[in-house]
Parts: structure tokens; C-alpha cells; sequence
């Protein structure tokens, strides 16, 4: 097969013409850079909660996914790593033409959209209400996008400059992603769970707007314990903030090269990502702290 490229997480291949092989690895980034410690499991969580998430949001907009299926994909002709190491964290996918902006959407006020409304008062370009506070909820969730980077950091943008990249699309992206959004905030809630923002990344497949990439996971959404929720202070997270906060903790200057993770920190953000997998996944599961 083909090798395209691999980014902060995944390694993409090509099987044919149509479709691709996505493998999400077990490795984690922060402030866009690739850290040298693997959260070994990890890779296999990202990639069922997207599945789950797909299939829950396909009413609002298709999706790229073909197959999990274990015998499809250990027909794949590979040359890296076993089939038992590809199980659960592989996918096929279609191919699909990408639209070159990430669609942000904010409940919340919280990372660099709490970072930017201190300074501003605003958060690419959209004025909030004055006083918020930090893990303030918004008046309505905000559709925030930004460019999109494998490499480097990626930028806020406002609403008009991302037109300028993907066109009149932005319309629908727009409409799209504040959908899924609130869909999948509610479902959370449920659930004792707050989902205080996310990424979606799309394409176009046979010309129709398409989710592709990871969905949800705890790798491009804010999960916050709704029990421990208070505006001004740092909710209980089940995502990778726990990383950025160990990260700050011990000074680095989000310059390489970057730290080695404790044991410690490696086996708690794991111990985190398996239960907020274990929480959206099992529609009996509700979360009582």
C-alpha cells in the first residue's frame, strides 16, 4: 500500500483509489507537539469512541467510515506492526477532497478561546457577554473555526476569513457542526457529562460535505465532570488537559524538545480516556460521583 503521511496521531495509508487506511497510534500530543511517551490503549479508545460517535450523528451528516470489521482489516497488506496491534484501532475510510479549516464549537470558555476573550473580549471576531468567567457556560454555543495544521500551531480565525479558504461552505459547515454539537452535548449531559467544546474536521466525498478524521474523542473535545463544574475553576476532565496541566506544572516552555511524561501521568490519562469511552459508549453507563 501507499504511505501518505502521518500526523500528530495517525498514520494514513492508501489502499485504492476510493478508499484509505486510517491507524490510530497511542501517541498524544500538547500544544502541537508530538510527546516522546506512547499512552499505550489509547489509540484503540480514540478510534471505537469515533466509530460510536459516526454512527450516533450520521442523521445530521454522512461520515467517511467504511469498516472496523477485524477480518476486512487484517486482509490490509500491511508492512508494519501485526494484525493483533491493527485490531480496534483501524479503519477504512473514504477518500475524501478536505476542506482545509478546523470547525471548533464552544459551549464553554475555556483553552485558548479563555486565553483570547482576556485579552479581547472576544473570541475570533465574536463578541461575548463582559465578566465571564473561566469554564463559564455561554449564552449559546459558538462556532469558532481556525486553520488546520499537522505541523506548527493551528490559528484561530474569524468567520470571514475562514470564507476565505473554504468558500461559501463555511455557511453549512457553520449550521453542520453547531448540529452535531448540540446533539452530542445533550447526549453527554445525560450522562453526567459536560462537553464543553470540540473539533470537526470535513471533506467532500461525490461532492457532499462529509465528517471525516477522529469524532469526539478525548483527544479534540473538552469532557468535564458536570458534578465538579464551577465557573472560575478547573473542572475534573476527561481529556487530555491533564497533560497540559502536568506539562505547565513542571515549566515547559512548549518548545523542544518536549519532556518525558511521568508513569504516573502516562497511566492516569489512560485510566481518564477509558472511562469517558466507557461513559459515551455504553448507553446504560451514567457516571455517579
Amino acid at each position: 500500500m501507499k504511505y501518505l503521511r502521518s500526523g500528530k496521531v495517525r498514520d494514513i495509508y492508501e489502499l485504492d483509489n476510493s478508499c484509505l487506511v486510517f491507524i490510530t497510534t497511542d501517541r498524544i500530543s500538547a500544544y502541537d507537539h508530538i510527546l516522546p511517551n506512547n499512552i499505550l490503549g489509547k489509540g484503540k479508545v480514540l478510534t471505537q469512541m469515533s466509530i460510536f460517535w459516526m454512527e450516533f450523528l450520521s442523521d445530521i451528516v454522512p461520515n467517511h467510515f467504511i469498516s472496523a470489521n477485524d477480518a476486512d482489516i487484517r486482509k490490509i497488506p500491511l508492512n508494519i506492526g501485526t494484525p493483533d496491534y491493527l485490531t480496534d484501532r483501524t479503519i477504512l475510510v473514504q477518500k475524501a477532497n478536505m476542506l482545509d479549516i478546523e470547525c471548533i464549537v464552544r459551549g464553554y470558555l475555556a483553552g485558548s478561546a479563555w486565553r483570547e476573550y482576556n485579552i479581547t473580549g472576544k473570541v475570533t471576531g465574536l463578541n461575548l457577554p463582559p465578566g465571564l468567567k473561566f469554564a463559564d457556560k455561554l449564552p449559546q454555543p459558538v462556532f469558532t473555526p481556525s486553520t488546520k495544521s499537522n505541523k506548527g500551531n493551528d490559528i484561530n480565525i474569524t468567520f470571514e476569513q475562514a470564507r476565505s479558504i473554504v468558500g461559501d461552505d463555511i455557511e453549512e459547515l457553520s449550521r453542520i457542526s453547531l448540529a452535531l454539537y448540540c446533539k452530542a452535548s445533550k447526549y453527554a449531559d445525560d450522562r453526567g457529562i459536560i462537553l464543553a467544546d470540540t473539533k470537526f474536521e470535513f471533506g467532500r466525498v461525490d461532492n457532499r460535505i462529509t465528517l471525516v478524521d477522529e469524532v469526539l474523542t478525548p483527544d479534540s473535545s473538552r469532557y468535564w465532570n458536570k458534578c465538579s463544574w464551577k465557573p472560575g475553576e478547573n473542572p475534573f476532565s476527561f481529556d487530555k488537559q491533564i497533560i497540559r496541566d502536568w506539562l505547565d506544572a513542571n515549566h515547559w516552555n512548549h518548545k523542544p524538545p518536549t519532556p518525558n511524561l511521568s508513569k504516573k501521568i502516562i497511566e492516569e490519562t489512560y485510566s481518564r480516556y477509558s472511562e469517558i469511552s466507557e461513559i459515551i459508549m455504553n448507553p446504560r453507563k451514567e457516571k455517579t460521583f
